[in-house]
């Protein structure tokens, strides 16, 4: 049982258990030689003594470990110790695309097609690989804060070019994102992952799964016969070109779908042109019942899946019947290639793991040289059998004295194998800090580059005369507690001023803004607008001549602003021909 704190390998310390799978559970664990969190991946212990089990799970290190992808979780290290299997990858912090589905209901079209283009983007490398994921699902789908999603669990990845691996014994994977071949024990392509990839597109959009049921049972029955329920007829604003990507990509027979991951891919970067948001519902040029007929295959499975309704995610595993008394049908060819096989696993399990466990060398603990000088530690380092790197690295620390060891990596007490090299760190003293001017800086960026250094930063508002000045230079730096050149030390603190003020009312008849601007102004910062016009020939038309928020006064969201704007007087036109017609009277 593995527990916190515990080391693997001696090398990876245990932190807390993160997950836990069907085939294995996932730790957070902690790199003790390149000093980072890791994602650490445990065979089940009531799985370890599987052959079959333990083979998927090697076969799932060796097939992802050749993955370089940034929409794949990387792996770093696989191996075994003390009867457990393990692989070791990039600890991911943040959330399943399952999880962000289920706290906003749905994703948006722009959101789900970014979503999806990364999707693609890895899966297209894993294929070119040859390697199937057979597992896609919301669940095995992280993604970050900044957006940047990362495809998980290659557990069942499949090499398909392995020669041991041309019949699928068996097939996991959750029901509601299995394609109806995987169903029905025809075993898995590539297309087998564009299928689902359609189920967790439709998902994304629609905030539910397209086939439910009460039964994992259910379920698969309707992956094999329901056609894919309309998009459109609930979400009228998911065009047609979009929902069509989803019916191509779920289509019951292969035939029918993408040929590749990277055409489903490059569909989805036209799907929302003008051109194509009005076209017609794709139509299928090869029957979509070829599954009919294996209603009787599907019966046959029933009893396994039945066995697995229990799992919360309905996942399920799914025997091939094709492979029913293979043995009786095995020729004598086959029968040798088998025999030949046999003999090559075995050789390769002498020479990778009996022959190792025999020759190793026994292990070395990391002496504690801090404080010591360079040549000190060099030679108590050598003492133990081990080597010293040939670079020398610096290190700011209160606690160690200028040109002592301050540490070692592997650090001090750390087991290592005899031979190994290890990193010295030679202390700096506390390092310097120089002051420099910051007036006029956004005290966010100023405050994150001096707390990375180790100095403490306070932030005060003081007040100032012309608050108008400030509009928009809220977050600027206008003084600072420390003089510039003045040196600093981890610790040391340092008081940065902002301008007290609120978002302010500008002077919009003084500085003289058009209507445009204020409309602008108002949008910005949520007010509303209200326009008068009042005659005055004084000045030029539409001109601000009043404004009912006093300049300087704090904007407050949703308030009302009112502006009158300068227009001509009007003049009668008969107006000057009445005086000559006065003047007539007048006379007579």
């Amino acid at each position: 049982m593995i527990v916190k704190g515990q080391k693997i390998s001696d090398r990876y310390e245990i932190k807390k258990l993160i997950g836990e799978g069907g085939m294995a559970n996932v730790y957070l664990g902690y790199d003790t030689i390149l000093e980072r969190d890791v994602a650490i991946k445990v065979l089940r212990g009531d799985l370890a003594d599987d052959e079959k089990f333990v083979r998927r799970f090697r076969r799932e290190a060796q097939s992802a470990s050749l993955l370089n992808h940034p929409n794949i979780v990387q792996i770093y290290d696989v191996g075994e110790d003390d009867g457990n299997f393990y692989i070791v990858m990039e600890y991911i912090k943040g959330q399943t695309l399952k999880q962000i589905i289920k706290k906003r209901g749905h994703l948006s079209l722009a959101e789900t097609i970014d979503i999806m283009s990364q999707l693609t983007d890895g899966l297209s490398h894993a294929h070119e690989s040859y390697i199937i994921h057979r597992d896609i699902k919301p669940q095995n789908i992280m993604v970050l804060d900044d957006g940047m999603v990362k495809i998980t669990d290659f557990g069942i990845a499949m090499a398909v070019n392995a020669s041991d691996l041309t019949q699928t014994n068996s097939v996991m994977g959750s029901v509601h994102y299995l394609p109806p071949e995987q169903a029905s024990g025809r075993g898995s392509t590539i297309k087998s992952d564009i299928y689902s990839l359609g189920i967790v597109m439709y998902e994304m959009l629609m905030g539910v799964m397209p086939f439910r049921g009460e039964t994992a049972v259910e379920i698969a029955m309707k992956q094999l016969k329901d056609p894919i329920p309309s998009m459109r007829k609930e979400r009228d604003d998911i065009p047609q070109s979009v929902e069509n990507i989803i019916l191509k990509a779920t289509a019951k027979n292969p035939k029918n779908r993408y040929n590749n991951v990277k055409e489903l891919y490059e569909d989805l970067k036209t799907c929302q042109d003008k051109d194509r948001l009005k076209e017609k519902k794709i139509e299928f040029k090869y029957p979509e019942n070829e599954f009919d007929e294996d209603t009787k295959v599907v019966n046959n499975i029933k009893e396994d899946l039945k066995k697995d309704t229990k799992d919360e995610n309905n996942s399920i595993e799914v025997k091939d019947v094709s492979d029913v008394d293979n043995d009786k049908k095995l020729s004598k060819f086959t029968k040798v290639l088998i025999a030949l096989v046999s003999v090559m696993v075995v050789a390769l399990f002498m020479v990778f793991i009996i022959i190792p466990s025999v020759v190793k060398s026994p292990d070395r603990q990391v002496p504690n040289v801090t404080g010591l000088s360079v040549s000190e530690a060099r030679k108590a380092i050598e003492k133990e059998g081990l080597k010293v790197g040939t670079t020398i690295k610096n290190d700011y620390t209160e606690e160690i004295e200028k040109g002592k060891i301050s540490k070692t990596s592997p650090k001090a007490g750390a087991t290592v194998k005899k031979g190994a090299t290890i990193t010295l760190y030679k202390s700096l003293g506390s390092e310097k800090i120089e002051v420099a001017d910051y007036t006029g800086k956004d005290y966010n960026k100023v405050k994150a580059e001096l707390e990375v250094k180790g100095i403490n930063v306070l932030i005060e508002n003081k007040e100032v005369d012309d608050k108008s000045k400030y509009v928009g230079k809220e977050n600027n730096i206008i003084g600072q507690s420390v003089e510039i050149g003045t040196k600093l030390v981890k610790g040391d603190n340092i008081i940065l001023y902002i301008p007290n003020i609120s978002t302010v009312y500008p002077d919009f008849v003084k500085d003289k803004w058009t209507i445009n601007d204020i409309k602008k102004f108002c949008e910005e910062y949520g007010l509303s607008l209200n326009v008068e016009e009042v005659e005055d020939d004084s000045v030029e038309e539409e001109t601000v001549v009043y404004q009912s928020r006093t300049a300087g006064s704090e904007i407050i969201k949703n308030a009302s602003l009112t502006i009158r704007v300068s227009k001509k007087s009007e003049q009668e036109t008969t107006d000057t021909n009445l005086v000559p017609y006065e003047n007539e009277e007048e006379g007579n």
